[in-house]
């Protein structure tokens, strides 16, 4: 058996599948995914990379910090371009974009000029409350 010929027809390893749809770099990843336990092929744990999928089949898993859902919908015969990848597959909760994550490590958004004061600033800061080099040897000439 050949690696393009596949045990049943209108089904396709579940590696395979991933790498088709261009969720993962290399097969190897997708694989490792599928062996670690990690993708769910309707609502089932898949613990073996050569699951099969079929058209209508939901995997869930994770990718990077988001986790896909996806209704395989057409199997593919080739890791082609984008958007031939993208026809293969219908997002069914799409990745929630960076801004609206909460990390809790990440410091909340600030406008400018409301951080950290400048060199400049703080040496107008000083001026205003008295402090600083200037006006220290300036009190110690006048006393």
């Amino acid at each position: 058996m050949t690696d393009t010929e596949d045990s049943t027809p209108g089904r396709l390893r579940i590696d395979k599948w991933l790498w088709y749809a261009r969720f993962f770099k290399t097969r190897s990843l997708a694989a490792k995914l599928c062996n670690d336990g990690s993708v769910r092929l309707s609502g089932a744990v898949v613990t073996k990379a050569h699951a099969a999928v079929k058209p209508g089949d939901v995997l869930t898993f994770a990718q990077g910090r988001h986790i896909r859902v996806i209704k395989v919908v057409a199997l593919g015969s080739r890791r082609g371009p984008a958007p031939e990848a993208q026809a293969l597959y219908e997002d069914l909760a799409p990745p929630v974009p960076e801004e609206r994550l909460q990390d809790p490590y990440r410091a909340p958004f600030q406008p400018a000029g409301a951080g950290r004061p400048t060199k400049r600033d703080r040496r107008a800061i000083d001026a205003l409350q008295g402090e600083g080099p200037m006006d220290d040897a300036w009190q110690s000439e006048t006393d």
